[in-house]
């Protein structure tokens, strides 16, 4: 590893173990940089959660420096004090969370100088100004577009949350337009991220990075009678999802098939417990270590987003399992999802209904849907296929 140029990484959460969407891009990343630099990361911990670095794989990185966040109440009393007191600030969520380690990061990397230094998220985006100095290019890895998704969140949600998504979707275009021009590249998850950026900050430098997973086997476990829906459940696209289907979806789905189960499978259960709970036909799995064979448990997948940006790991995660899906079209923006090829679309809850039911009762068109979506996985969505769109 001496021989190599050198890398820098600062990420705000812990690639490993990875689990989620954003673990699995920004492991992918730090995987491909490890193939070419020798690494130093700098990562934040949350409170009382496992050491980070005590979870890279061995021989991933040089060095590691990891720092301690303060603790910070997730009730929701303690959440909504700490949005109001952004919607006084005009300063979008996460932000605030990982400021304040200028220091630090100075000291982190006092007396290196790197070829590359990569930023993950756009919450640390501020951190430019310390890597900067240290690096001959500097690269944002976004995984959403974030006033993009605010947007969005505030045309679907109600009264003071909808407000509250509408003021941080203009404080986070102000940040956009000032940090996004100042790296060397930035990073979008699709085309059509990118074109937002574009549109954003015409002066960026702007590449596609598409979301992507480790190539795995076809899982060979049987499928229950289920249907699954998957991600962190704390997160307010995933949140409004669960919220959509139960009240719209599944109360037509329950009637038409009294066996059926709906299982949700992530992190963070408790953040849609309001709507899981009192159904035993809907089960709650909660975190697992392999997303992919779990997903592989149910018959169908269901992907009901209204909001949100970049891309859904989970719905690669499916494909991985060839499992067919039933998506939003919103839910599948930025994949070449072709409906009735690899997955099937729809948006209004009659139509989502009656998509997951033909799927239930036509097994060749779920097998076909989930052949070719493992198909167009193993083409365009592995780690490995990813990394060619990369030029560091």
């Amino acid at each position: 590893m001496g021989d190599k140029p050198q890398a820098l990484f600062l990420a705000p959460e812990a690639p490993y173990p990875v689990a989620g969407g954003g673990a699995l891009r920004t492991a992918s990343l730090l995987e491909y940089l490890s193939r070419h630099y020798e690494t130093d990361i700098i990562v934040f911990r949350e409170p009382h959660a496992a050491d980070p670095a005590a979870e890279l794989p061995p021989g991933l990185v040089r060095g590691a420096t990891v720092l301690d966040l303060a603790a910070n109440g997730r009730g929701l009393a303690a959440r909504a004090l700490r949005n109001a007191g952004r919607l006084l600030r005009q300063t979008p969520p996460l932000v605030d969370r990982f400021a304040g380690f200028a220091a630090a990061v100075e000291r982190a990397i006092a007396g290196r100088h790197y070829e590359i230094g990569v930023i993950e998220h756009f919450w640390c985006a501020p951190y430019l100004a310390q890597i900067a100095p240290a690096c001959a290019r500097t690269v944002l890895n976004l995984h959403n577009v974030e006033s993009v998704l605010h947007a969005r969140c505030a045309t679907v949600a109600a009264g003071a949350i909808g407000y509250a998504h509408a003021v941080f979707r203009e404080a986070a275009l102000g940040l956009e337009r000032e940090w996004l021009p100042r790296f060397s590249s930035v990073l979008a998850a699709s085309a059509e991220d990118a074109e937002q950026v574009h549109r954003i900050a015409p002066k960026a430098h702007v590449a596609v990075y598409p979301n992507a997973i480790p190539l795995v086997p076809l899982p060979t476990v049987a499928a229950g009678e289920s249907i699954v829906f998957s991600g962190n459940m704390e997160y307010h696209p995933n949140v409004d999802a669960v919220r959509f289907f139960r009240t719209e979806v599944w109360p037509l789905l329950r009637e038409r098939h009294p066996r059926l189960v709906w299982r949700l499978v992530g992190k963070n259960p408790h953040a849609v417990s309001a709507f899981t709970r009192g159904d035993p036909r809907i089960d709650v799995v909660g975190p697992v270590p392999d997303a992919v064979s779990e997903i592989a448990r149910s018959r169908v997948a269901v992907v009901p987003l209204r909001t949100g940006s970049g891309t859904r790991l989970k719905i690669l995660e499916a494909w991985a399992a060839g499992v067919p899906v039933v998506s939003t079209g919103l839910g599948a923006e930025g994949l070449p999802a072709r409906d009735g090829e690899n997955l099937l679309i729809a948006d209004l809850p009659a139509d989502l209904s009656d998509a997951v039911t033909r799927l239930l009762t036509c097994p060749d068109l779920s097998r076909d849907l989930g052949t070719a979506a493992r198909r167009l996985l193993e083409k365009e969505f592995t780690w490995e296929s990813a990394w060619k769109m990369l030029d560091f």
